[in-house]
């Protein structure tokens, strides 16, 4: 009989463990879907920015201005030779630069990676990602400097709101293919956020009661004028009603008086 009852005693507590265990993979379950819809929802790209059609000329353009600096560099102190020869390195550097940018534009975001090869590439690699908010973002500026025009290379550069950052710290990409759709994209979508940011604030006013609107003085103002009247209309019946109590007590003295006399 004892043996009965210990057996039905660990069968509730293994059901009972059973239970709280699938309960509990339920819910690492869900919290893992939640996790992943998240993640979806902030990697969901509104435009992406490519940077294959220029990988020539943004290679040329910076071979030109790699070459230059190497002749003043042959001119000041001969360090430019060692620069000429590592050209082929600087020239392999860049396509391996260009080839692994991203660029693209969420709903939140504006997201940069680029994977570059360190300056001797038997070293390994070098990872860079910024996420910049895009209620951060003033402006997107196009620049385009004198090499670059010789070679059709745009350079793009993001502003921020109110916030004063040294240059070094400056969201600048070069070689993007078409920078002014990429532009035309991130103010399209500013301007939907501060449409939907504006509609959601007069909706707020059109549900706050119109007494509630009026301004504090013009309140005030409304409501003297009346509360003025009346205290004036108060003490004029106060007045009247003084003198025709003190005529009252004139009459009853005169006729006392009269009275007295007879």
């Amino acid at each position: 009989m004892d043996d009965i009852v210990q057996g039905a005693k660990a069968g509730l507590v293994g059901g009972v463990n059973m239970g709280r265990t699938d309960e509990v993979v339920e819910i690492e379950r869900l919290e893992k879907s939640l996790v992943e819809e998240n993640e979806e929802d902030e990697e969901t790209v509104l435009y992406a920015a490519s940077f294959r059609e220029m990988e020539q000329n943004f290679v040329k353009c910076e071979t030109v201005q790699w070459v230059l600096y190497s002749v003043l560099l042959i001119l000041a102190w001969g360090i430019g030779f060692l620069m000429l020869l590592y050209l082929p390195v600087r020239r392999f550097i860049l396509r391996k630069d260009i080839r692994s940018r991203t660029l693209y534009l969420t709903p939140n975001s504006i997201v940069y990676k680029v994977t570059r090869p360190v300056p001797f590439p038997c070293f390994g690699v070098l990872k860079k990602e910024k996420h910049v908010l895009l209620h951060s973002v003033a402006d997107v500026v196009v620049e385009q400097g004198y090499l670059q025009s010789l070679f059709g290379v745009y350079s793009l550069r993001i502003e921020n709101v109110g916030v004063r950052r040294p240059p070094s710290d400056d969201v600048k990409i070069q070689g993007v293919a078409n920078p002014n759709a990429f532009r035309k994209a991130v103010m399209m979508r500013l301007s939907s956020m501060r449409n939907d940011i504006l509609s959601r604030q007069v909706s707020t006013f059109e549900d706050v009661p119109q007494y509630l609107m009026m301004s504090p003085s013009k309140s005030l103002k409304h409501d003297s004028t009346p509360s003025g009247e009346l205290l004036l209309m108060q003490k004029l019946e106060e007045v009247g009603s003084s003198v025709k109590r003190i005529q009252s007590l004139f009459e009853e003295q005169l006729s006392q008086t009269t009275e007295s006399i007879d």
